[in-house]
């Protein structure tokens, strides 16, 4: 799905005060409609061109203990599994990693991205292909979130790990 700059301009709405209503709900709604591997991109952007400032608030609040486990295998794997894995979590596939995460909460699944971004530095996991270009879309997705508050943004973080995986106690 392509976004023009007209289009997501005409998602926000202003109030008397041109302050923008319900940004959260629009630039998660906007980052929900991105492929899988957009979602993918623009959670590596996020973390690394923006997630300085984001970390703290991510990682402090979570008990990223109980992501180690999958984290520990995710570096065990070859890089074309680790990243089939990042897409089965982003596209909600059923699988055992992806229902392990799909009980976590709201910070620890934030925690957990954060800690496959900086594994992904490492080289410890796949890193971005050095040539890779950002779509279009994750662009504007990453300016939309960029135009946002602080705690916005981590909303907007939240809203978009929460509803990855699979939760193996929904009906």
């Amino acid at each position: 799905m392509s976004f023009t700059t007209e289009s997501t301009s005409n998602l926000f709405a202003f109030d008397s005060s041109n302050h923008l209503v319900n940004a959260v709900l629009t630039t998660t709604a906007l980052f929900k409609r991105l492929s899988v591997d957009d979602q993918l991109a623009m959670l590596w952007y996020v973390y690394t061109e923006m997630g300085r400032s984001i970390t703290p608030a991510a990682t402090g609040a979570a008990r990223l203990q109980l992501a180690e486990g999958i984290l520990n295998q995710i570096k065990q794997m070859p890089h074309t599994q680790q990243l089939e894995v990042m897409r089965d979590l982003a596209a909600n596939r059923n699988t055992q990693i992806s229902r392990s995460y799909g009980i976590w909460s709201a910070n620890t699944k934030l925690a957990f991205w954060y800690e496959l971004s900086e594994l992904m530095v490492k080289g410890l996991v796949v890193p971005m292909p050095p040539s890779y270009q950002p779509s279009r879309d994750v662009v504007q997705v990453l300016e939309a979130i960029k135009q946002l508050e602080f705690g916005q943004q981590i909303t907007v973080l939240r809203n978009a790990v929460v509803d990855m995986g699979v939760d193996p106690l929904a009906d």
